[in-house]
């Protein structure tokens, strides 16, 4: 039986493949499936279908791809998505998605961000949604056992190979056990370490990070976290919901508190159609230098596009700041500031299989590193999901398949079920919410769109501060249910992804697509390498493979005249 934790599309791509080639496997999420974090991507997913533009090429996908990630995204990781994902795409069509098509029948495709040329194709602004629609009715016809609601807290691990993991119920704290040949991990990233992103409460807080490594993986590039440039400020319980940059491509301005259109200092070709890193970093530095609004953020107005336009155009935008603020966009400004939205590093991985350095453990989707390097490729996030989705699916059945036994360890389920013990047990004065709070707090302010050593080093001394206060916790599930166990399981994935991501970005003395150093504005040919963290080994510099001569030879400028970069 294969194990898959995380039920967004990465997973149950996988748990589909599985099932597909007649192994036992079970998924587990702690969301509702319907509703995992892939429903909310937007843009769409690229392949290299040349339904609109013949030239195309999986190689120009690459060649896009890997010039994006300013040379920090595997070679190998890059051909193996860009070359299967035409594959995915037909997927997705075998499974019944409704894609938006051209009127012969041809799935359209349009420009998103730095691509040569169209390859994006899509469904609406729903794009994610619709995939994970898809993917959930798949997994029912296969009759794929879904648990939603349980909160994997420790993988079980014995002489270096993975058997299982452990867990409990979030409603009624009942304890689960589970044995598996192989793990498949898919449960997201970290940018819920941030005050502002675009994750919803209580997810993406690094569950996959402290899973992996606590297994005995090591993570991949923390530090390259790519912020997005406008998510609402308000209300707090919602602050870094996302603003579609659609607003932007559709002649939406952005002004500073002054009035001023501020874009004209950064990008006066491009203006408010820069791409995403240089947007972000233009609203943070005006919002550092005092030019900001009230509440720290800029201002972006729609309001002098015709409201029709809006209304066909944006309506998810209008229907959210309607709902969350009673703010009308076609008469109204919006408030926003940068939002950590996707984790470009995570897990290390093989580019072949997605295997760890733990045997029978694969991580995938967000929760994986290898594709995007320092600036992620606009619509490469789900096409990501689907190929080694099915790949990984693939290896975990061959793996599964060729073990003749399969050692358990007590000592590591009595390990596992005695740290929910403790924890339920903990009656200390420190409160779980107000610690991932204060560490929320501690990222933004020192490990945000811009970083420089005197922050890196403030920061992991308020981190080394708030680790101590952790060892106070007070964890009270109650009759609404053990949501605080899972805060207090949060907190401690949190805290690990944050000490990562700050010694890395400490070390990474370079600026580099994402990842702005204020004391070192330059890119440094010599820090193209990924850099490889462990609690036990700390940092090392892994060489990148080089690109192969005919992908290099396709990595040219791309103009993006007329069309939102990302």
């Amino acid at each position: 039986m294969v194990l898959v934790i995380g039920t967004g599309g990465a997973g149950l791509r996988a748990a589909i493949e599985l099932a597909e080639a007649g192994v036992d496997v079970l998924a587990v999420g702690k969301r509702p499936k319907e509703d995992a974090h892939t429903a909310l991507a937007a843009g769409g997913i690229n392949a290299a279908l040349s339904t609109m533009d013949p030239e195309d090429s999986w190689q120009q996908h690459a060649a896009d791809t890997l010039k994006e990630s300013y040379l920090l995204a595997d070679p190998r990781t890059t051909q193996i998505v860009t070359q299967g994902a035409a594959r995915g795409i037909d997927d997705l069509e075998r499974y019944g998605m409704a894609f938006a098509r051209e009127e012969d029948g041809r799935i359209s495709q349009r420009f998103f961000g730095a691509h040569k040329f169209r390859r994006t194709a899509f469904a609406g602004d729903y794009t994610g949604l619709e995939i994970q629609r898809t993917l959930v009715g798949r997994a029912g016809q296969l009759g794929i056992p879904v648990l939603d609601g349980v909160y994997i807290t420790r993988l079980l691990v014995h002489d270096g190979a993975v058997f299982g993991a452990y867990g409990f119920d979030l409603t009624d704290g009942t304890r689960y056990l589970i044995h598996a040949d192989a793990v498949i991990l898919a449960a997201g990233g970290h940018t819920r370490i941030w005050r502002r992103t675009s994750s919803r409460r209580d997810e993406n807080t690094g569950d996959s990070f402290r899973l992996a490594v606590e297994a005995g993986a090591r993570l991949r590039d923390p530090e390259l976290v790519q912020f997005h440039p406008s998510g609402i400020i308000e209300p707090e319980n919602a602050a870094g919901t996302l603003v579609s940059e659609a607003a932007r491509g559709e002649g939406g301005i952005l002004r500073n508190a002054l009035g001023e259109r501020f874009m004209s200092r950064y990008d006066p070709a491009r203006m408010e159609l820069s791409t995403r890193d240089r947007v972000a970093l233009a609203s943070y530095t005006e919002i550092k230098e005092g030019r900001g609004t009230p509440n720290g953020g800029v201002w972006l107005d729609v309001s002098h596009l015709p409201r029709q336009t809006i209304m066909t155009r944006l309506p998810r935008v209008y229907q959210t700041l309607l709902d969350l603020q009673m703010l009308d966009i076609t008469r109204d400004p919006i408030e926003i500031a940068p939002t950590a939205h996707y984790s470009m590093g995570g897990v290390w991985v093989r580019p072949e299989d997605h295997s760890t350095d733990v045997r029978g453990l694969y991580a995938i989707g967000e929760a994986s590193s290898g594709l995007h390097g320092a600036n992620r490729l606009g619509g490469n996030s789900l096409i990501e999901l689907l190929v080694f989705g099915r790949i990984t699916g693939q290896a975990a059945a061959a793996y599964s398949r060729s073990l003749t036994a399969h050692t358990r360890s007590a000592s590591a389920t009595a390990r596992a079920r005695a740290e929910i013990d403790d924890l339920l047990a903990a009656d200390g004065p420190e409160n779980v919410r107000a610690l991932q709070r204060a560490l929320r707090n501690t990222m933004t302010e020192h490990a945000g769109v811009v970083r420089n050593e005197e922050g890196l080093r403030a920061g992991l001394a308020e981190l080394s501060e708030i680790e101590k206060r952790m060892e106070k916790v007070g964890v009270h599930p109650d009759i609404a249910g053990f949501q605080d166990l899972a805060h207090a399981f949060d907190l401690l994935s949190a805290a690990l992804a944050a000490r990562a991501t700050l010694e890395a970005a400490l070390e990474r003395r370079e600026t580099r697509g994402c990842h702005n150093r204020s004391d070192y504005p330059d890119l440094d040919p010599a820090l193209r390498v990924n850099l490889v963290w462990s609690p036990t080994t700390g940092i090392t510099h892994e060489s990148i493979s080089p690109v192969p001569d005919e992908i290099a030879a396709l990595m040219e400028e791309v103009s993006t005249e007329g069309k939102l970069a990302e």
